[in-house]
């Protein structure tokens, strides 16, 4: 049998989802979106990078063992391991002792990241990045982590923007087949640059194309009129999901985000999967992840 790729499949599947008029609407010149058909089921998570002036390696105060006790004490699903906070020497002893740690409490490691930049050109710089990409795909498989949240990257000085979105479609093209081995699935963020608007997002989604890749829907990096309509846009191409507790609109001071809101437009598209909390606003993480976790879960229903 021939492989299937994404859209070829995804687009049999889609035509068996019960869609509003305004989806369709909404969708009618993108690719075809994950076809689900069930039920939204959302599980909680909670990312490390909440916890970043905590957990910096030149100076930690607590590391990432401490860090799933906290998920724990709060009664979350899972722990999104923010690559960032790994000590230097990653051990295959030291991903296992780590997810036996996160078992033991109860908690799934819903996913970890890599801070890579695929706008390189072909040669030594992309496969320095596709060797950082495989280097975390091997250890989210050690860490039976389903899903790395990745980059786009950044124009480089003197290209184009046209030029930077081809580098990237060939930089994570290539990264997916190692990770397909792995049984890993490689999400995008939507990070500014060329990834700022579902349009950006979706034209490289589109590109690409594959069964293991998807979105990572940031809900706090679109900056639009109305971040929420951006979110809907994308929601249906989501693999993970990181909430904010803030957004920001064109031209206005940032804002306590809606998540009822912001729940509501994943439930919509039938987002099935982990909603984690990457919490970034001023207040100490301590004490403001705890009263937005609970506030999420009062929104779940959870």
């Amino acid at each position: 049998m021939p492989p299937t790729h994404r859209r070829g499949f995804l687009k049999t599947a889609a035509l068996a989802a019960v869609t509003s008029p305004l989806t369709l609407c909404r969708r009618a010149d993108a690719i075809p979106p994950i076809g689900r058909t069930r039920p939204s089921h959302l599980k909680l998570s909670l990312a490390a990078y909440s916890y970043r002036q905590y957990l910096d390696v030149k100076k930690p105060k607590m590391d990432l063992f401490d860090f799933v006790n906290l998920a724990a004490d709060m009664g979350l699903d899972g722990v999104e391991l923010t690559s960032y906070y790994f000590p230097a020497d990653v051990s295959v002893d030291y991903l296992h002792r780590l997810k036996q740690h996160a078992f033991r409490l109860g908690l799934d490691v819903s996913g970890t990241s890599v801070g890579n930049n695929f706008c390189v050109p072909a040669g030594p710089a992309r496969e320095k990045q596709l060797e950082l990409v495989r280097t975390w795909v091997d250890r989210a498989a050690e860490l039976d982590a389903p899903v790395i949240r990745i980059f786009a990257g950044s124009v480089a000085k003197g290209d184009t923007e046209e030029k930077a979105v081809a580098l990237a479609i060939e930089g994570i093209k290539a990264a997916l087949p190692y990770a397909a081995e792995k049984g890993v699935s490689l999400a995008l963020e939507n990070h500014g640059g060329i990834t700022a608007t579902p349009a950006q997002i979706l034209k490289l989604v589109q590109a690409v194309d594959a069964p293991n890749f998807g979105v990572n829907l940031d809900t706090g990096n679109f900056h639009g009129e109305d971040p929420y309509a951006d979110l809907a846009q994308l929601a249906p191409y989501a693999i993970n999901v990181q909430v904010k507790t803030e957004i920001s609109p064109k031209g206005r001071k940032p804002e306590e985000a809606d998540l009822a809101r912001v729940i509501g437009v994943l439930r919509e598209a039938r987002y099935a999967g982990y909603v984690v909390l990457e919490y970034e606003a001023a207040e100490d993480p301590m004490t403001a992840v705890p009263r937005h976790i609970k506030a999420l879960r009062q929104v779940l229903g959870a």
